[in-house]
């Protein structure tokens, strides 16, 4: 598959997003204008570092891809790409989110390591498409400071210091906290996962 759209907005380690996913037979471009994003069967948005990075994705970014979802096309949120799914996060308050899944998010609380580095278990809530296969209690790796609330589209879990959502699925839009292209088996079964689930879905018409 090569019309998954990895968006570039300058606050991704896009190389290791690229190699996972083609590790499960993926191949993802970048388009370079959001009209671009009318040739993609879904939509990755990756991201590392701070929350004012998405500012970048404001404006037409935001309009085109909220296009794309209310046309169907599936949605992957990686690390800040899921706090990005969210209304805001207080580490820049002024920048909104896309808003698709309500709340903020918080910094993890103080006496515990941060930024939160390294492996911890997914707590599984529900069954979720995107975690098929992938047992309760797997440890997949992290890496960031602020969390997404534990709301209703949470599916799955993870404590450091206080519980926030590792991943959230709600219809066609998903999101992990954590880096599945750094977290070995698991993290490549939920690329599967996810691409199989494109490679599955019709596109409806707006």
């Amino acid at each position: 598959m090569n019309n998954i759209a990895l968006i570039d907005y300058g606050a991704g380690n896009l190389a290791s997003v690229r190699k996972g996913f083609a590790a499960v037979g993926a191949y993802l471009y970048s388009p370079s204008r959001p009209a671009d994003l009318t040739h993609a069967k879904a939509i990755v948005v990756p991201g590392v570092g701070h929350f004012h990075a998405t500012q970048a994705l404001s404006g037409p970014w935001t309009t085109a891809i909220r296009a794309a979802i209310a046309g169907g096309i599936p949605l992957l949120g990686i690390c800040l790409g899921l706090q990005w799914l969210f209304d805001g996060s207080d580490e820049s308050p002024g920048v909104p989110g896309l808003g698709l899944l309500k709340g903020r998010c918080t910094r993890l609380p103080a006496g515990q390591k941060v930024p939160h580095v390294g492996w911890n278990s997914l707590l599984v809530t529900r069954p979720s498409r995107l975690l098929a296969g992938v047992e309760n209690g797997t440890q997949v790796y992290f890496a960031h400071s602020y969390g997404a609330p534990v709301s209703s589209e949470c599916v799955a879990y993870t404590t450091h210091g206080t519980a926030f959502a590792a991943v959230v699925e709600r219809d066609r839009v998903f999101g992990v906290q954590f880096h599945p292209e750094k977290s070995s088996v698991a993290g490549l079964r939920l690329l599967k996962n996810f691409v199989a689930f494109v490679g599955s879905v019709p596109v409806k018409s707006t």
